[in-house]
């Protein structure tokens, strides 16, 4: 099952309240070569260990959401800040 996009009419980031759109296949692809390098950590500074089927990311590309079962988890602490890809 998979997210309904229909949703994105009416969700934003619960932490910045910018829109939210479907994370790009390349995109989810490459975030999830740095969670299984183990170099991804939640807004909890918890370190992320499952890769994401699915992922919901503002528009202006700084947080990113996971989509769990088909339902978008838009809990600060469960976000990711995305500059972590840009880290070294």
């Amino acid at each position: 099952m998979g997210f309904d996009k229909a949703l994105l009419d009416i969700i934003c980031c619960p932490v910045t309240h910018v829109p939210l759109e479907l994370m790009t296949d390349g995109d989810l692809q490459r975030l999830n070569s740095f969670i299984a390098a183990k170099r991804i950590k939640s807004c909890a500074d918890e370190l992320v260990t499952e890769t994401l089927q699915e992922a919901l990311v503002t528009r202006d590309g700084r947080m990113a959401y996971p989509v769990r079962d088909g339902i978008p988890v838009l809990l600060e602490e469960q976000g990711i800040l995305l500059a972590q890809l840009n880290a070294a």
